[in-house]
């Protein structure tokens, strides 16, 4: 724009009275170059916002082929028993959200950003006044979730119709990592209902403490929580497990959402949140109307990883892995074999 401007001052206040035919072309050239440059620029950028959404969706297809493959692969130890969809009972179906309007199903997995798109679901449902998801207050979607719909609220012949027709998607986020984050949220940080229904008694079972203090106020000013070990020692002792079902902050992310017997259309990564996010709304033509918060800084990176897991003896790494072996297959996460090598 300023070259235009420029070249055309010059060609403008040319007063002389014998101008040279070459200088009189001059600005109208520059003018020509000006426009050629900015046309070239702008179908560049075009060309390399077509290559990058033509790479996402390639990125998208190798990653439902991969869960396919893996699912065929490991059959038995990725079904928990179930050979279909109708197999699993309704309260294992518990983390899928729908909405009608938008013909939308979203399985949420916490630690993996579902607080931001439970926001968005939020907003498609209800429309007007709520228009922008990062307005929405966190109380109107936790922790009960009372103003969103549930797929398992509706018969069954209607929730199998929903999960034909509808189009669904889920975000993962690296296994090591979401344990990290969710030990972080509700262990190592004041949560009352964490510490009275689990860190009480991972303190008993693995923190030399007979008599833990009975309520979180006590707990903290004795400067008590379990350690990161501690949390781990309790999610590799089978007596956990056997017990039942894991919180569904570190259950295992493919026994939340069960993409071998629900073929996600969207498999969105944590770690590349905020493009994918823009992605998937293209997708459901929402791109318009709805804008996905901006999400938090990721605190737990690859290179702290080890200040976690260096307190944690090698032997409970390999327990660990083993126990979500299935969501690193599933959704290609790479072994950390710098975590798991004595």
């Amino acid at each position: 724009t300023r070259l235009c401007t420029q070249s055309f001052s010059i060609h403008t206040h040319n007063n002389n009275p014998n101008p040279n035919p070459i200088s009189q072309t001059h600005g109208y050239d520059s003018r020509i170059l000006c426009a050629t440059t900015f046309f070239t620029h702008k179908l560049t950028y075009f060309l390399v916002l077509l290559i990058t959404e033509e790479r996402m969706h390639q990125v998208q297809e190798q990653r439902k082929q991969h869960v396919k493959e893996t699912c065929c692969d490991y059959k038995v130890e990725l079904s928990d028993g179930k050979r279909s969809i109708d197999d699993i009972n309704d309260r294992d179906l518990e983390n899928l959200l729908v909405d009608d309007t938008h013909g939308i199903i979203y399985c949420f997995i916490p630690k993996v950003a579902c607080s931001n798109w439970k926001k968005v679901m939020f907003v498609l449902k209800q429309g007007e006044p709520y228009r922008d998801p990062m307005s929405i207050a966190d109380d109107l979607i936790d922790p009960t979730d009372k103003h969103l719909t549930f797929l398992k609220s509706f018969p069954r012949t209607e929730m199998m119709a929903k999960l034909k027709h509808y189009t669904k998607f889920l975000f993962v986020r690296d296994p090591f990592v979401r344990i990290i984050s969710a030990y972080r949220d509700k262990l190592q940080r004041t949560n009352k209902y964490f510490y009275d229904n689990f860190g009480r008694n991972i303190l008993r079972r693995y923190g030399n403490q007979s008599d833990p203090p009975r309520s979180l106020d006590e707990a903290f000013a004795s400067g008590l929580s379990p350690s990161f070990h501690n949390f781990i020692q309790y999610l590799v002792d089978p007596k956990t497990e056997n017990s039942g079902p894991f919180e569904p902050h570190w259950r295992q992310m493919h026994r939340l959402c069960h993409p071998c017997h629900i073929h996600y259309d969207f498999i969105g990564h944590q770690e590349t949140l905020q493009d994918e996010a823009e992605q998937l709304l293209k997708l459901l033509m929402l791109q318009d109307d709805i804008k996905f918060p901006l999400a938090y800084v990721n605190m737990t990176s690859s290179v702290s990883m080890w200040d976690w897991f260096r307190t944690v003896p090698v032997e409970d790494r390999r327990k660990l892995y083993k126990l979500y072996e299935s969501d690193f297959r599933l959704f290609g996460y790479r072994k950390p074999d710098e975590f798991l090598d004595g």
